[in-house]
Parts: C-alpha cells; structure tokens; sequence
C-alpha cells in the first residue's frame, strides 16, 4: 500500500514494513509546518495499523533530514518579536519523538546522509540507526545559538555516554559515519548503495519474530534508566507473564519441539 496524498512525505507499506521518506530532497528534508503535520499522521498511523510490524524512516536525495528549516522561520524573526520556540517545539517536534519512543514496534532510522539539528534528534529518537558511509550526524543547535532539542538531550548521552554527549552537543562539531559506528551512535554502517538492502534485511528479520515479545522488550529497555534493579525485575516478571500468553510464545516453543521453523503472527 502507498499513500499518495501526502505532499512532503511518502509512506509505503509492504510485508508488515511502513517505510516513511522524508521528501523534501530541495531544502535537504529540512522540517516546515506541513512536514511535520504530514510526518506525525503517518507515525499515527502506522502505530495503529496491526499489519504494521515495523517502521523504517528515511530521507530522499542527498539528505536523511537537515532539521528545521530556517527559511520558513525567517517571517518569525522581526524586531520586537521573540518567536516562541518552547511552544513550536512542543506542538511541531515533540509529538513525534513520543510517538516513536512509545510505539509498540521497532522503529528503524536508515540514515542516506546529513542528519542534522532535529534531524539527528530523529535517527537518535529511533530505536535502531543503519547509517550510509556518507551519513553525518550534527547537533548543530549551538551554532545558531540554541539548546539541542527533539530529545537529544536525553537519547544521546544514553547511547554514547554523558561525557561524550557534552563534547557532541556543546560544539556542535560533524560526527561521520565511522565515529558514529565507534562511539555507539549507530547500530551498522554500509556503502551507500547497500543501504536499503541492509535496512530490509534487519525490518524482513525484525517482520518475522513475535511482535507482542519485541514491543515488551523495547519498553522494558527504554524504561530501564528510571528504575531500580528491583523495580526493573518486577517489570520483567510483569512483562514475562504477558509474553508467556501470547500465541507467538506456544508456536515458537512447538516449532522447536517439532524442529520446524516458526510462523510467528504477531499475536
């Protein structure tokens, strides 16, 4: 299924994979008002669609996402008037970093190029980031004399560590592809035109395994941080329960008596 209505987006489904491309290759995939409205619906969307198992994100042309796009800020900016960042943030920005760290399925970043400002905070927001060796990651907000947002501040320094995260977010300097992979950035990173192929074959494996066990299993890892270790084994005695009562759970415990392989069907 593809969704053609959509002016600055497209959002193709096929084998229980939504793929959602950033199309606005012109200005680098850089956010405006109508990307972000059409970008939150399409998360939306897929979220609730139960033929959805996974999600993989990306950018057309050159670019994954250069963030926001300054020139549609520039009518914003006239003197007396201080725009109100905190609110556009809240109602442009913030929805989808919630909506991808709370969706009960993997969210995959295959990141074609730069992904700076918001546009990193996206790759950083999704739970697995496949990055082409021409990718770049830029936390490029205190350039232009602003505060990282869209989450940065709290994805970054739990993927590569506070000390690092300060260094990243305080300069603001480039990270390619093979820093990225080093520091722990990103999850893989191939030639640039190996990048959809490799991106399929983690959503194809992700796609084929028990949806109710990975969606209980994202949770239980993002919400690890704020617990203690007793809290966090009570969340997975909780979590095991459920998982336990699945259907997916009794097909894969009898296709392995029977040495056959498993049709998980998400249930």
């Amino acid at each position: 299924m593809t969704t053609s209505a959509l002016t600055t987006i497209s959002l193709d489904v096929s084998d229980h994979i939504a793929t959602i491309t950033i199309n606005r290759p012109d200005v680098l995939n850089a956010f405006n008002d109508d990307l972000s409205r059409e970008f939150i619906d399409a998360l939306k969307q897929v979220a609730r669609d139960d033929d959805v198992r996974v999600v993989v994100i990306t950018g057309s042309g050159r670019a994954f996402s250069s963030g926001q796009d300054l020139g549609d800020l520039k009518a914003k900016y006239v003197p007396g008037h201080v725009p109100a960042f905190g609110e556009d943030l809240k109602k442009r920005y913030d929805p989808w970093v919630t909506l991808i760290r709370t969706m009960e399925k993997p969210v995959i970043a295959a990141v074609n190029g730069v992904a700076a400002g918001a546009g990193c905070s996206l790759a950083l927001a999704c739970d697995i980031r496949i990055a082409s060796e021409h990718a770049k990651f830029i936390e490029v907000f205190v350039n232009v004399g602003l505060v990282p947002d869209s989450a940065s501040t709290w994805t970054l320094p739990r993927l590569v560590g506070l000390g690092r995260a300060m260094e990243l977010c305080m300069t603001g300097r480039p990270v390619k592809a093979d820093e990225a992979f080093a520091i722990g950035m990103v999850n893989q990173v191939v030639p640039a035109g190996e990048l959809e192929s490799a991106t399929a074959a983690v959503a194809e494996r992700l796609a084929s395994l028990p949806g109710k066990a990975i969606s209980l299993t994202k949770r239980l890892l993002n919400e690890s941080f704020e617990r203690t270790l007793s809290e966090q084994l009570e969340a997975e005695a909780s979590a095991q329960e459920t998982a336990g009562h699945t259907t997916d759970h009794f097909e894969g415990v009898t296709a392995f008596l029977q040495k056959r392989t498993p049709n998980f069907t998400g249930q």
